[in-house]
């Protein structure tokens, strides 16, 4: 690069860089507050739930990120508008095609990286924290529970102790289990049990090997002794973790012919188009004269734009998913516009002189 459009993209990528960090940690504050105002944190403990907010914060970044660059153009372009460096350049031979080129220098890199996060990043993270939040919703996570301990919940009606536990924690000795129902109790004693790894369209579960199970009646009809040798004991509510498109891989979803697919596939392709665009439409807006104050009109018709934009970009993939609009023009149809709307903004005679020439 030469020394222009260094000095461009420095201006531009230091904000990015300020405003990406500030909304990522608002987002992870956000979704930290939400976890442990709920029930989460119980049932998963401290060091899990900190995992399921850096995999939202993860998905949430595809989002941020192009938010986040829009943003730092208008300020970093703005700023050197109010600074007359622009009048400066301008005068020293520096046509509008360059400091686009040096945006696009920022932008194309940007898009790449947020289409990598959407395509192979974002189901991946959506795949993880939905076996979180099922080991979650699961009424028993051993993970959680000390050897030597009991534990118990008041409202389950349930104590739980373990003798001992291995290094890894998933492997247990000398396992007590005892639940009190509405007409009966019911008391597990096991050598042994391990909570296998959550996998999807499989429920939670542990497996309790070489015990004995008592069922005592509060009703008189009789208590029952079973011996077992091995009993799977199922954690959750009865809910398995069946097919979730936000999960599925990008490979999978382009075999596929179902209107949600489909769209869930065009909203992964679409970031890094949607990126770029965005950072074109917001240098017409960085353009500030010297005495102009960040509270302009200007400001408030850039925050309008892009209000507009994230509507539409929902409304066109919910067309698609509901089979509204098909495969084509599926939700590219809003990045022609946006297109348009970009070359009408930084080219005002691109249309006339279009024109005439037909």
């Amino acid at each position: 690069m030469k020394i222009i459009e260094r000095y461009i993209t420095r201006e531009l990528l230091i904000p990015f860089m300020v405003v990406a960090v500030i909304l990522a940690t608002l987002f992870a504050s956000f979704s930290t507050a939400r976890f442990l105002a709920g029930a989460v944190t119980d049932s998963l403990g401290l060091v899990p739930v900190l995992r399921l907010v850096l995999l939202k914060t993860l998905i949430a970044l595809e989002v941020l990120m192009p938010i986040a660059l829009y943003v730092a153009v208008i300020m970093g372009l703005g700023r050197l508008h109010r600074d007359q460096e622009i009048v400066v350049l301008r005068s020293a031979g520096v046509s509008e095609h360059r400091i686009i080129y040096a945006v696009l220098i920022v932008a194309v890199p940007v898009g790449l990286i947020s289409g990598f996060l959407s395509i192979f990043a974002r189901p991946w993270a959506y795949e993880e924290s939905y076996l979180l939040n099922a080991q979650a919703e699961a009424e028993l996570n051993t993970d959680r529970f000390r050897a030597g301990r009991f534990y118990g919940s008041e409202k389950k009606g349930r104590v739980i102790y373990v003798q001992s536990k291995d290094s890894s924690g998933k492997q247990m000795k000398e396992v007590f289990h005892y639940l009190n129902k509405h007409d009966s109790s019911e008391i597990i004693l096991a050598r042994k049990a391990y909570q296998p790894e959550l996998v999807f369209g499989q429920r939670p579960q542990i497996h309790l090997l070489d015990g004995s199970i008592y069922r005592l009646s509060h009703t008189g009809k009789g208590d029952t002794v079973v011996q077992f040798e091995k009993l799977v004991y199922f954690t959750d509510s009865g809910n398995v973790m069946d097919y979730r498109r936000k999960a599925a891989p990008t490979a999978a979803l382009m075999q596929s012919d179902r209107p949600r697919d489909i769209a869930e596939l065009q909203w992964r392709l679409s970031r890094p188009l949607a990126t770029i665009l965005l950072a074109l439409i917001a240098v017409p807006f960085s353009r500030a004269s010297p005495r102009q104050t960040k509270g302009d009109k200007t400001y408030y018709l850039a925050a309008l734009v892009f209000a507009i934009y994230y509507i539409l970009s929902g409304l066109a993939q919910t067309w698609v998913e509901q089979g509204t609009i098909g495969r084509v023009p599926g939700v590219w149809w809003l990045y022609a516009v946006m297109l348009l709307f970009a070359i009408s903004l930084l080219l005002p005679g691109f249309w006339r002189k279009l024109l005439l020439r037909r």
